[in-house]
């Protein structure tokens, strides 16, 4: 009987004690032992395997498959492989039916309608491309790119008249600005000058820019054609005065005529120009203004372009900060100097637009005094009475004296219709400041007033309204008792005296 060998075991290697268990300085990833793995490896094993072709039928199923993989995929990116692919097998019917179907879904794509044409063009199908550039367009006539290409493909042809014709298609659209200088450079490089000129007038009537017409004055004087340069310029401002960019327009202008020698010419744009644009926007404008003066002007002139610049820093300080007064004073004194009576006006007038905005008093202690020197100005320079009256009037309505009020602007308001003889008016101001807001001064100055004009009457009933406002002052009773003496009215004085000894008694009993 024979006996059964028994298994033989396996023997596993011991456990490896790790005697140092700190981390190698060096640490090697499996990413980075396979990457070395796959550099050792030797070029022919790298390579994928080259497979050759020998008959028409491996071709046939090589084809077939590679045909059913592309199928079997359906995004945009392996359709537009599938084409190219066709395209290397040099089968441009299937090729063009692929980029037909990536075009019935994708057609809003612009690239795709770019690859499909490149294709055509690089194997000479110059009907076909032109075919695809004219569908392009047609749905796609806000893509720029695709204009570009159908032009430069047409123009390297030789087909200036086609080109021309395709311009004019992309024209009717309105394109930006790039668009019609492409169409103007097309004709300026076959020497059409009148045609460019006329594209010219079309580009400007559709944009009507500054840029456009710079350009267009820039091309005439290209072409020595000074006179039509000028009459570009005279029609853009006549068009663009108001515009945003309307500085450039000048600036522009004023050099062009400082390059023909018309030096008057180009000071007078200037001078324009700062007349009609914000100050805000004439930085630059100023800036040349003054080189030019420098330049060519004399002192005087000097002197206006350095007004100029000043009054721009002015400008930039009272847009910023339209509350702060000193700025407004300077600005003021600076047009004062100049002695332009509108723009001083107009200064004055933007000045007091910018009330304070809250109703306390200290905030408007700077500010009152752009009205009273406005109403000084008004009377004193151009002698215009009726506008002081009006400037005094205005102020007054404006103060609200339920919670403040200005003494000053009271006491002048009423001398100056002293000063013009309207006494009656004079005391209706008075009369009214003390009414609506009392103040020891305007007593005065009203009784002042009378004492000089001999109303005796009139000072008594102002000293009686005065003390029935203030009975405790003094000072009023006093004066009140030396009237009456200087007038030798001796029982008149002693009852004041009196009355005031009782009401100081009340008074002292009170407190």
């Amino acid at each position: 009987m024979e006996s059964k060998s028994e298994p033989t075991r396996v023997k596993l290697p011991r456990p490896v004690r790790v005697n140092v268990k700190t981390p190698a300085p060096v640490q090697i990833t499996v990413e980075q032992i396979l990457r070395e793995a796959k550099e050792c490896q030797e070029a022919e094993i790298r390579a994928p395997p080259k497979q050759k072709i020998t008959d028409e039928t491996e071709l046939a199923d090589y084809r077939n498959h590679k045909r059913k993989e592309f199928e079997g995929q359906r995004n945009k990116s392996s359709l537009v492989k599938y084409a190219k692919w066709e395209e290397n097998q040099k089968d441009f019917k299937r090729a063009r039916s692929i980029w037909e179907r990536v075009l019935k879904v994708e057609y809003r794509d612009h690239s795709m309608w770019l690859k499909y044409a490149e294709m055509e063009m690089k194997n000479e199908f110059i009907n076909h491309a032109r075919n695809v550039w004219d569908r392009a367009v047609t749905l796609l006539p806000r893509v720029d790119q695709l204009w570009y290409k159908y032009i430069h493909m047409e123009e390297m042809l030789g087909n200036v008249a086609t080109v021309r014709k395709i311009f004019e298609k992309w024209m009717a659209w309105k394109p930006d600005e790039q668009g019609w200088l492409s169409y103007i450079k097309f004709e300026l490089r076959y020497n059409e000058v009148e045609r460019a000129r006329a594209i010219f007038e079309r580009f400007v009537d559709c944009h009507p820019r500054v840029s456009p017409w710079i350009s267009y004055a820039n091309f005439e004087i290209k072409n020595g054609e000074a006179v039509q340069a000028r009459n570009c310029y005279e029609r853009a401002v006549d068009k663009l005065v108001d515009d945003d960019e309307a500085e450039k327009l000048f600036v522009a202008f004023a050099e062009f005529e400082d390059k023909c020698k018309e030096i008057e010419r180009a000071r007078c744009i200037y001078q324009f120009a700062l007349d009609h644009i914000p100050k805000g926007r004439a930085e630059d404008l100023y800036n040349k203004f003054v080189v030019f003066e420098k330049q060519y002007g004399d002192s005087e002139g000097i002197e206006d372009a350095i007004v100029g610049k000043r009054r721009f820093q002015y400008e930039d300080e009272v847009r910023k900060n339209p509350m702060n007064y000193d700025a407004w004073f300077d600005y003021i004194r600076l047009e004062e100097s100049v002695g332009n009576k509108e723009r001083i006006r107009e200064v004055y007038e933007r000045a007091i637009a910018n009330v304070p905005p809250s109703e306390v008093k200290h905030y408007w202690q700077r500010y009152i005094y752009l009205w009273i020197y406005y109403a000084l100005y008004e009377e004193i320079d151009t002698q215009d009475m009726e506008r002081t009256r009006e400037i005094y009037r205005e102020c007054l309505k404006l103060i609200p004296h339920q919670k403040f009020s200005f003494t000053k602007i009271w006491l002048l308001a009423a001398q100056f219709e002293i000063r013009q003889l309207r006494l009656r008016e004079a005391r209706l101001l008075l009369g009214e400041a003390i009414g609506r807001a009392p103040k020891d001064k305007i007593f005065k100055k009203y009784i002042e007033m009378e004492l000089q004009l001999g109303n005796i009457d009139r000072c008594r009933k102002l000293y009686e309204k005065y003390l029935e406002w203030s009975p405790e002052n003094c000072n009023a009773w006093s004066k009140f008792i030396e009237l009456e003496s200087s007038l030798h009215e001796t029982d008149r004085a002693r009852a004041i005296i009196e009355l005031a000894v009782n009401r100081a008694a009340s008074l002292d009993y009170a407190a």
